[in-house]
């Protein structure tokens, strides 16, 4: 049971971590850039001259387990309900960084309907302190709903626009892709243990959240900003449906001005899997 209002604001001050070129080039790689190698856009991500990291991986470095939380809520019903990323400042390919993690809202959905908690995390240059970017992870708790907590807010329904795509992009995953990203730090067995996703109520282990909002990146970053990850500067979406390793996403993007509305899909499950999604960008 959840303890309202005890975990309310509970925050978490990790150890510094000190992210190398070869942790940059492997999280680029774990979401599929290099698939075309001759591409220069690409190569800026996966190979060491004039490195650049996509700005997705400020949600990775540093990344712990929300259990080190201690919230009380039955872990294995959790699953990631959506995700939004802010960038104040490029990410650096390489170097030292702090990670601070609070709970910034707990909400309850009512008994049988489960509740909703949200992290912001925030990731600070390791020498001076400097918060490089924000993101907030929201976590819809199937089996912790009636703890006598504060109802959600009413939400506004956000709608892509009514014309075709302005950009569309196809990203083929591969079979052994929750096996690669489980690599960048979140090791749940949910997403490599056969026994432990069907316990779950999934046919075998799913992507990562994470992954998937990553991805999503990937195709803006290559199609709206003609490779320069440092025009991406916020993200959110909302997490629809599980991918599995294997799945063919197609992402589809529409310009609004300095905005972009987008949505991810798998094609050959015919599934919505990233809705309400919404990027900035400069320049």
């Amino acid at each position: 049971m959840i303890e309202y209002p005890a975990i309310l604001g509970r925050r978490r001050d990790y150890p510094p971590c000190t992210i190398t070129v070869r942790d940059t080039l492997f999280y680029a790689l774990s979401l599929g850039c290099g698939s075309d190698p001759t591409n220069p856009s690409e190569l800026r991500f996966v190979i060491e001259r004039e490195l650049t990291a996509l700005p997705t991986m400020a949600c990775v470095i540093g990344a712990h387990s929300i259990k080190d939380l201690d919230l009380g809520i039955d872990y294995s019903k959790v699953v990631h309900g959506e995700q939004s990323l802010q960038l104040f400042k490029p990410v650096p390919s390489y170097g030292t960084f702090g990670c601070t993690v609070e709970v910034e809202s707990v909400l309850d959905r009512g008994p049988e309907k489960g509740a909703i908690i949200n992290l912001r995390r925030a990731l600070r240059d390791g020498s001076t302190g400097e918060v490089l970017a924000q993101s907030l992870m929201t976590l819809f708790c199937r089996g912790d709903g009636g703890f006598g907590g504060p109802p959600p807010p009413a939400g506004t329904p956000h709608f892509t626009p009514n014309r075709p795509p302005d950009a569309v992009f196809e990203q083929q995953t591969l079979p052994q892709a929750a096996l690669l990203y489980r690599l960048n730090g979140d090791m749940n067995p949910l997403h490599a243990d056969p026994d432990v996703a069907a316990r779950a109520g999934f046919d075998r282990p799913i992507l990562h959240g994470l992954a998937t909002f990553g991805m999503a990146a990937r195709a803006i970053v290559m199609n709206l900003c003609n490779g320069h990850a440092s025009r991406l500067q916020r993200l959110r979406a909302r997490f629809r449906a599980p991918v599995y390793p294997g799945d063919l996403l197609r992402t589809e993007m529409w310009r609004e001005g300095g905005d972009v509305d987008f949505r991810t899909s798998v094609v050959n499950r015919s599934c919505l899997v990233l809705e309400d999604g919404r990027a900035g960008l400069t320049g």
